[in-house]
């Protein structure tokens, strides 16, 4: 696993439950408290060894840990352009998800994000399939769909699937707020 998966997971601790609760969570797996190197490998064990102990740390499941990390990516500012990229609405943003995978590896070529594989089953109802080398990315994935339907300024009915292989849509008004600005050139979007 690419370092800067397991660093987001370390800013997400720091930045919404602060920097003792990475500290604790850093002396329990005995990492250093500087944490995670982006642009190295780590064994996924690892990886998941860090979400185990920051749910324990936090008192909280691993749905909803997760399902907060992927809420929390999406308003990162990187994140949410690289997002954004693929559509101009809603609509347009989850029938691109196939793309994400190679979109995200032009960005950071040894970044290996989960496959995805978005299917319709009538009109704004989709089926999200998330298939990684680790278990919940589905369940983060449902965080990203959550903050994103946000962004755009739509209402829709996100739920992971009990099996944590895919996510459920269910767009019910893609009109339903003001959508964030957005424009392909950060001085264009500061002008808005």
């Amino acid at each position: 696993m690419l370092g800067l998966i397991n660093r987001s997971i370390q800013n997400f601790l720091t930045d919404t439950h602060g920097a003792e609760v990475w500290h604790h969570v850093a002396s329990r797996l005995g990492l250093p408290p500087a944490g995670f190197e982006p642009m190295l490998q780590y064994d996924d064990a690892q990886t998941l060894s860090l979400i185990e102990a920051a749910c324990t740390e936090l008192g909280r499941s691993c749905t909803d840990l997760l399902e907060d990390l992927g809420t929390y990516l999406a308003t990162r500012e990187p994140v949410r352009r690289l997002l954004r990229y693929g559509g101009c609405d809603y609509t347009d943003f989850l029938n691109t998800l196939e793309d994400l995978h190679d979109r995200a590896r032009m960005a950071l070529a040894d970044l290996d994000l989960p496959e995805l594989s978005l299917s319709t089953s009538g009109a704004g109802e989709y089926r999200l399939m998330v298939v990684g080398n680790l278990s919940g990315w589905a369940t983060v994935f449902a965080g990203i769909l959550r903050a994103m339907a946000d962004d755009y300024g739509v209402l829709a009915l996100i739920e992971p699937e009990e099996t944590g292989e895919s996510v459920t849509i269910r767009l019910l008004d893609s009109y339903h707020a003001q959508a964030r600005n957005f424009a392909l050139s950060r001085a264009a979007e500061g002008s808005l």
